[in-house]
């Protein structure tokens, strides 16, 4: 049973000013017996491997109707529309074979190739992750990776501000259609170079969980609105991965005080609308970690063109912000070493 939701009358500006929202029937009609939440291992205390909740092929998933309803109500703007052609026109692109394997550099110089070429390619940042097993989705199957190239493209936060609505609706995808062209540009040039690599994008998800590895590479930490923290870019900012064979140096993790800075902080979990954003920290799949209530989440995501209120108020998020928080936590951290 959803649990009684709440939306604000307008847009993000208006965050404080709330009235009771009541989602759509014909959406609740779809609604499956079994919880979003269940589904994401809320509450389990042991480790397992995610199981597709969204954003997979509809037939699939318990949610899949809903998926559809939401393509079908409510991400069919003219913006959007358009954006998603974009994202389209990427994916059709064909990929090269692998060429025969270059053998010539090292690991530490191929870390920094890719990462220089991932920059070429249109990201605005990358890293590297030791590929983990349990990243993969239960039911899908991988090929036995070695690493996992994440990448980070930036919002126009301009754009993204006006959420929810057709303008940062259409950024987001906008934003995951440069995200894809690149880590396949960049898959390419791995190929090319004679190793097996496999880009994956958003926002359909392929056969793994991208957050964990962008936090191994070294992209992030994770925030109380369950999205990415960037050391530069806040929540303003989508991913990508290539999964290879090709031999790199991983990253280390970068942790600059956003977890903290999160813990307290209330802006988002405020400014949500259907109050899916806890003040705490929940037990998932074995994890404790900021996580957002799936069940009250989607329906409000689906009636507002994929909402994106949470990432867009995030304090981090806001140009020229982010450097200056990153030295308040280092000082806090400092302090409390002392």
């Amino acid at each position: 049973m959803i649990r009684p939701l709440i939306c604000y009358d307008g847009p993000m500006a208006a965050v404080n000013k709330r009235v009771p929202f009541v989602p759509d029937p014909s959406q609740m009609a779809l609604w499956p017996e079994i919880s979003g939440n269940a589904i994401n291992g809320l509450g389990e205390r042991a480790k397992r491997r995610p199981s597709p909740v969204y954003w997979h092929e509809p037939d699939t998933i318990p949610h899949g109707p809903l998926q559809g309803w939401f393509a079908e109500n409510y991400a069919n703007s003219t913006e959007v529309v358009a954006a998603r052609e974009r994202r389209q026109a990427v994916i059709d692109q064909p990929l090269p074979g692998v060429a025969e394997a270059r053998r010539d550099e090292t690991p530490a110089r191929w870390s920094e190739l890719v990462t220089q070429k991932a920059i070429e390619f249109g990201a605005d940042d990358a890293g590297i992750a030791r590929m983990d097993p349990d990243w993969i989705f239960e039911g899908h199957e991988q090929a036995s990776w070695d690493f996992a190239i994440a990448i980070a493209v930036s919002h126009d936060y301009e754009a993204l501000k006006t959420a929810p609505g057709d303008r940062a609706a259409a950024e987001v995808i906008n934003q995951y259609g440069r995200g894809l062209k690149a880590v396949r540009a960049l898959t390419g040039w791995i190929r090319g170079q004679g190793w097996a690599a496999e880009p994956q994008g958003g926002p359909n998800a392929g056969s793994m969980i991208l957050i964990p590895a962008a936090m191994g590479a070294g992209l992030g930490e994770l925030g109380r609105h369950g999205s990415m923290i960037h050391r530069k870019f806040g929540s303003n900012f989508r991913l990508g991965v290539i999964l290879t064979n090709l031999p790199l140096v991983a990253h280390e993790p970068d942790v600059f005080g956003a977890d903290d800075f999160c813990t307290n902080c209330r802006v988002c979990t405020d400014a949500c609308p259907p109050e899916a954003i806890p003040e705490t920290k929940q037990w998932v799949r074995g994890t404790e970690k900021w996580y957002v209530d799936f069940d009250r989440c989607l329906p409000f995501f689906n009636e507002t063109k994929g909402c994106a209120i949470c990432i867009a108020v995030c304090p981090w998020s806001r140009p020229g912000v982010a450097d200056g928080l990153v030295k308040k936590m280092a000082r806090r951290r400092a302090k409390r070493a002392a």
